[in-house]
């Protein structure tokens, strides 16, 4: 039974390899927060120029859709522990360029756009074989819970990673922070050595080409999944505030006010997900993923509209604890209802939906901000978000009717489980 406040630890006491990823996913994820903030800090401090930082986003962009898809063939072939180690490696060499750079008297803007577009490769390599390898861990019927746990240990490292990077990185310099990220790499590199080696995938006679071309068969197949993806894509790419912080943060002449808006947006995504039992006696997941979808984007433009810190505030929390909603019932959706053996090519394709929407949001923030005003783009965005969203939900009744008790993608996903088991 899932307890009130929704924290059900069972996924964490019921396997040791599991909890040993989790573990190594927080530390990295903690270092990885610091740098993520402290990289268009850095830009912003060099170029003075919200378009510069706006344009961060289109060094990622390629990387993320040709290496997301890629990243999820491999999932399915190759030792999945092994490419994640390997991975994370290459992450600690891309942080230990920009900590170089750091060092140098005159930084050069072009090595931080190397290294955005080197992790955000490595990344997509990385991510499917860690939510396939989640999917294989976790008994069927704790796939809620995982990812109730999965939504506190990024929340949590949103807070702490991004409130200690940008205060470092303003009063210590950028450097110390990417400097603390590699010793982050190196904890986590020793926790994912102790996992299991496992077995490799079976790659059979396919070639990556037509292991892709499964994939793209599976979603023609499930329009519900696609409607995941648009809804999240969508969300982020025209409502996505984080890159543009530092700028809204120039508004109030506190010197903390760049620490409690990188900190809002995580906290109210903790303060939701440790308030989120309710959400066990939901199985309609689409619905609920719509409704948390349209608030995220009336949450931001709330944030983008104020004047004041505190509204500002309340606007970002309340789009944070709607995404974290969100992502419970899409990641729900996608772990019961998504066979194993095809599970890391559709994590390619939902890293490519989550991640590439924050790339192309950042972009589209910077280019409307030079264009108009920041609190144009920003309060734009969110009522475009809210608004697109309902479009699909109307547009996909699939995704609307969906019912985890009825559905028969998931009563198979849940037979295929227990043979296995």
């Amino acid at each position: 039974m899932t307890p009130r406040l929704g924290v059900d630890l069972t996924p964490l006491r019921a396997s040791t390899q599991y909890r040993r990823l989790y573990v190594a996913g927080f530390i990295t994820a903690l270092g990885s927060q610091a740098t993520y903030v402290t990289i268009p800090f850095q830009l912003k401090q060099l170029t003075h120029s919200p378009l510069d930082v706006g344009a961060l986003g289109l060094f990622e962009l390629a990387p993320l859709v040709i290496f997301g898809l890629y990243g999820g063939v491999l999932a399915d072939r190759l030792n999945r522990r092994r490419l994640i180690i390997t991975m994370e490696i290459l992450l600690m060499v891309a942080t230990a360029a920009v900590w170089g750079n750091a060092l140098l008297a005159h930084p050069q803007v072009w090595v931080l756009y190397a290294a955005a577009a080197v992790a955000a490769a490595v990344s997509s390599l990385q991510r499917p074989s860690i939510e396939a390898l989640n999917q294989s861990l976790v008994p069927h019927d704790l796939q809620r819970s995982a990812a109730a746990l999965a939504n506190i240990r990024y929340t949590t490292a949103s807070i702490i990673g991004p409130s200690l990077g940008g205060l470092v990185a303003v009063g210590a310099g950028p450097s110390v922070v990417y400097g603390a990220n590699l010793v982050t790499f190196a904890i986590s590199l020793l926790l994912l050595t102790r996992l299991a080696r496992g077995e490799n995938a079976e790659p059979g006679d396919r070639s990556d080409r037509a292991a892709l071309r499964e994939g793209i068969v599976f979603l023609r197949a499930r329009p519900d999944i696609v409607g995941t993806y648009i809804i999240d894509l969508l969300a982020m790419t025209l409502a996505f505030p984080v890159v543009m912080l530092p700028f809204v943060a120039e508004r109030f002449h506190v010197t903390y006010a760049l620490s409690l808006l990188y900190c809002a947006l995580p906290a109210g995504a903790l303060l939701f997900t440790l308030l989120s039992g309710w959400t066990s006696r939901v199985h309609h997941y689409g619905r609920g993923l719509v409704a948390a979808a349209i608030l995220w984007g009336l949450g931001i433009a709330l944030f983008g509209y104020s004047s004041s810190l505190t509204l500002v505030l309340v606007g970002l929390a309340l789009a944070g604890g709607a995404d974290s909603i969100s992502g419970i019932f899409r990641a729900t959706m996608w772990n019961e209802s998504i066979p194993p053996e095809i599970r890391g090519r559709m994590a390619g394709m939902e890293m490519i939906s989550y991640s590439l929407g924050p790339t192309a949001g950042q972009f589209r923030a910077g280019v409307m901000a030079a264009w108009t005003s920041l609190r144009f783009s920003l309060t734009f965005g969110g009522l475009a978000c809210a608004g697109s969203v309902g479009v699909v939900a109307a547009a996909l009744p699939s995704l609307w009717r969906f019912d985890a008790r009825t559905d028969p993608h998931v009563a198979q996903v849940r037979e295929a489980r227990s043979r296995e088991s």
